[in-house]
């Protein structure tokens, strides 16, 4: 009776079974194995062991691992099994699973092949080179050993095709800060970037996950032709935020607000008193505007421009001419400027020194002229 029962426990397994078993020997080649229930002892050749390449057993297994296998072939003394095709079952179910949910995971990158990457998840992983970043890289080779965050973006079991992205978990990571950003910041905010390239309107600057948009006009208070004359890509800059458009995600973005006015401190670069050199930018009916500093200009009233009496400024000056002016009067609050260029109107002091001189060479006065014409009527007389 005791023989019936225990025979009844010895279980006979079929091709595509699976079954629970120990590792007894690892050999270079092959792995031995006891199964449970079952008087038969079982081998898995090398090739069966994983859905990667493997050099030796050992890589895999170690003796004594507990191990589930499917029976793939059954010989008279023993059960050849896969532990590949085991793994590959569950694999797949868990592989569909993530597939569907999105869900992000880590793994291992086991090889470095060419086109890209492979990850053993008990099935082949493969991750194409332009989905490993979401910038180019030209080699590989460190990526080995190296645990990375996946997504599953193509799964055709038929074909034994599984496509995983670390670019996928990137973008996804980037677009989740975009947002965070873009519900968090404010018009008026300042708040440090980083250039990320530049166009020939202006410059595009990352703010934290998010870029916004320098125009030409607010990177410097001084004119600039080109955003690369001033800028360059990579280069750390303070901002300022001028508007947010959340339905559009743009943010404009200002540098200039955030540097020192040209007007700030001019008491000191231009205290009264002070000649400067400056261009004339406008020309008025009643004076010209000059520009001292780069966006400060001063005006020179039309009564300050010549020591003559002029009718207009365009008797003497013309736009863009360099000229020199004397500071009569300085107010920063107000943003204002008084300049005269009488000091150095040396043309007008010319022409007041070559009129008088007739008279003062000629050696006589009016005194000498009636006191001749007296001595002649007396010889008359």
């Amino acid at each position: 009776m005791t023989e019936d029962m225990n025979q009844a426990e010895v279980n006979n397994y079929e091709v595509g079974d699976k079954v629970n078993a120990t590792v007894v020997k690892v050999e270079e080649k092959q792995v031995q194995v006891e199964i449970e229930g079952s008087k038969k002892d079982g081998i898995i050749p090398i090739s069966e062991l994983s859905s990667l390449h493997v050099e030796k057993a050992s890589d895999v297994v170690n003796e004594g691992d507990q191990l589930v296998l499917q029976v793939t072939k059954e010989e008279d003394d023993l059960y050849v099994l896969s532990k590949r095709k085991a793994d590959a079952e569950t694999a797949w179910e868990e592989a569909k699973r993530r597939f569907e949910s999105g869900e992000v995971f880590e793994a291992e990158v086991k090889e470095v092949v060419k086109g890209g990457l492979v990850v053993d998840l008990g099935i082949r992983g493969f991750i194409p080179a332009s989905l490993v970043e979401d910038h180019y890289v030209e080699d590989f080779e460190d990526y080995k050993g190296k645990t990375m965050s996946f997504k599953i973006v193509e799964l055709e079991q038929e074909k034994n095709r599984l496509i995983l992205s670390h670019r996928a978990v990137l973008d996804m990571q980037k677009s989740e800060q975009k947002q965070k950003v873009l519900s968090e910041i404010e018009a008026g905010d300042v708040l440090d970037g980083k250039v990320q390239r530049l166009t020939d309107f202006g410059a595009f600057v990352d703010i934290g996950g998010v870029d916004g948009l320098v125009h030409i006009s607010q990177l410097s208070h001084e004119h600039v032709e080109k955003p690369s004359d001033v800028l360059e890509e990579g280069q750390e800059v303070k901002v300022k935020v001028l508007s947010v458009d959340r339905d559009n995600e743009r943010i404009s973005l200002s540098i200039k607000e955030t540097l020192p006015g040209p007007w700030t401190d001019i008491a000191d670069k231009a205290p009264v008193g002070s000649e400067l050199t400056g261009k004339v930018k406008r020309l008025v009916s009643y004076g010209a505007f000059v520009e001292v500093f780069p966006g400060v200009e001063g005006l020179v009233h039309i009564s300050q421009i010549s020591n003559r009496h002029i009718g207009t400024p365009h008797e003497v000056l013309e736009e863009g001419q360099e000229v020199k002016v004397k500071v009569l009067d300085v107010n920063e609050e107000e943003k204002r400027l008084s300049l005269t260029m009488k000091p150095f109107d040396e043309q007008a002091q010319q022409e007041e020194e070559s009129y008088s001189m007739p008279e003062e060479n000629t050696g006589f006065s009016l005194s000498e002229m009636i006191g001749d014409q007296l001595k002649g009527l007396k010889r008359d007389e």
